[in-house]
């Protein structure tokens, strides 16, 4: 079940882009979390919430060992354990104070943190989708497969829609797309949900392109969106602007690292957790972004691999599940912060501050090179 021998076997290659992708993360957080009261040069680069992330990754560090070596078919067993469990914890949040107006943490006292459920949920889903669409083979093409599929994904996906979380919900939708597809579920299904998911991006595109006005739409939108989600499609929003304003000031090489004037003085709200992006390309410029950019990409192309060289099905869909959920993770953040898509909340992966976001990437690697690592085993 567990065998430390695999830990050779793995993908060496994605160690370096972790590494890189950390540093950058501490760059920016180290950057925007000084004290500004403190004299120009003699802030420290470890600032407590860049202690904060080191220790994550630390964290995150053993846990991607721990899963690179555990065996990926043992999760078969414990697929509804995983996943009853998390829709004890999804339901459980409508049960505690709700923090910043919302029920998505779970405040955890003795540990001085919070603990997100939904940034797991997402991980667990792919999971229970994989062992059933590799269960259900022989008869995926069965509308009572496609039905049962749709509720493995829908429950979580309604309950973390009711938080509210849109944004995390609905990085749900392509990721169970791109798995019904590799099951091979009824085609009619694909289409729908083909169809449906470009009819949204379609829509949203018509608003942020300014070929419809924002406001022209709500009397329609409003019947079945809620006010302030509506609200969120206007790409004229103070944070829309901020984030898009970060950028351009960046220009070709940046303005250098905590030499920013714009962020620093928090003209860009969340700058080191959702709206890491914009602040990094303030100091950084496109030539970070491009280095950025690059390292995603290696990222997302060797996870994709681990799909062609997985030995079974089940090691195909969830190796297909996990390299979705972190490619929409970074097109959604990096979307939405360049103005192209609403904000919704989505982290950058191993880039914006936070546990439960670092914990749960760091699973998925852990996941995606236990697959690898056992592609000759039989």
């Amino acid at each position: 079940m567990w065998n430390y021998q695999s830990i050779s076997r793995i993908d060496f290659r994605v160690v370096p882009i972790l590494l890189g992708m950390m540093l950058i993360s501490l760059l920016i957080i180290s950057a925007y979390t000084v004290d500004t009261t403190i004299e120009m040069g003699e802030e420290p680069f470890l600032t407590p919430i860049a202690k904060q992330q080191i220790q994550w990754f630390l964290i995150g560090s053993f846990v991607f060992m721990f899963f690179a070596a555990f065996d990926y078919n043992k999760l078969r067993e414990w697929t509804w354990i995983l996943y009853g469990g998390m829709l004890l914890l999804l339901i459980g949040l409508f049960f505690t104070e709700p923090i910043q107006g919302v029920n998505r943490w779970y405040r955890l006292p003795v540990l001085r943190m919070s603990f997100q459920p939904s940034e797991y949920a997402k991980l667990i889903v792919v999971i229970a989708l994989s062992w059933f669409l590799e269960k259900k083979q022989m008869q995926a093409g069965q509308w009572k497969t496609a039905f049962q599929a749709g509720l493995i994904a829908g429950i979580p996906f309604l309950l973390i829609l009711k938080q509210p979380d849109l944004g995390t919900a609905l990085v749900l939708f392509p990721i169970t797309l791109v798995m019904f597809y590799f099951g091979r579920l009824h085609p009619t299904v694909i289409k729908c949900m083909s169809c449906l998911g470009a009819i949204m991006l379609v829509g949203v595109a018509v608003i942020f392109l300014g070929a419809v006005k924002h406001e022209d739409l709500r009397p329609y939108a409003t019947k079945f969106l809620k006010e302030y989600q509506f609200d969120r499609l206007d790409p004229h929003t103070p944070h829309q602007k901020a984030a898009c304003t970060a950028i351009s000031i960046g220009g070709l090489t940046g303005t250098g690292w905590r030499k920013s004037e714009f962020t620093r003085r928090g003209w860009l709200p969340a700058s080191y957790t959702d709206s890491v992006f914009p602040a990094f390309g303030e100091e950084f410029g496109c030539l970070g972004i491009v280095i950025l950019l690059a390292l995603f990409y290696a990222l997302l192309y060797f996870s994709f691999q681990v799909s062609v060289v997985a030995k079974d099905h089940f090691g195909r869909l969830l190796s297909a599940g996990v390299t979705v959920y972190l490619a929409m993770h970074i097109l959604v953040n990096i979307g939405m912060m360049s103005g192209f898509l609403p904000i919704t909340g989505v982290p950058l992966v191993m880039i914006s501050y936070g546990g439960s976001s670092v914990l749960s990437t760091m699973t998925a690697l852990g996941i995606l090179q236990s697959i690898y690592s056992r592609r000759f085993m039989f």
